[in-house]
């Protein structure tokens, strides 16, 4: 896990001053090992902050606790399914607007329509590029 916040420091008319730069939060839900430290290398590298689960039930109480501006969820999770932690995420007027990408196995076409008409903004599938996986969150979280 990263902290949300990151000093830096900038020289602004011969003052140097410190300001607080507040990176984007992600909430990353996903219980494979090799698919969680993926996802977080590329956050890393990018540059974000993010927390991570590997179960619904906590992904539904990080995303109240901590508004991130981003989820990237994975659907197949061993406590419930995906579309269950969209579902109460959704019902929630606290996490209900905060978008949600699928980072999921499920191929096919209609598994993509069922999970958008879920309640997810986006969805990606695995195996992934990274620069499909970057594109995605930049779209919702603008360059940063």
């Amino acid at each position: 896990m990263t902290s949300p916040e990151q000093s830096i420091n900038s020289d602004a008319n011969s003052n140097t001053q410190q300001e607080i730069v507040t990176q984007p939060m992600i909430l990353v839900v996903e219980d494979n090992e090799d698919n969680l430290l993926l996802l977080s290398e590329v956050l890393l590298a990018i540059d974000c902050s993010f927390i991570t689960t590997t179960n619904g039930n906590a992904a539904i109480l990080l995303a109240q606790t901590y508004q991130p501006k981003l989820i990237l969820l994975d659907i197949l999770l061993p406590d419930m399914s995906g579309e269950e932690v969209v579902y109460n995420l959704k019902q929630n007027p606290q996490t209900m607007t905060i978008p949600i990408v699928a980072v999921t196995a499920l191929a096919r076409p209609e598994d993509r329509k069922n999970l958008l008409f879920a309640g997810c903004s986006d969805y990606i599938s695995k195996p992934y590029l990274i620069d499909d996986l970057e594109t995605i969150i930049f779209r919702y979280l603008g360059q940063f």
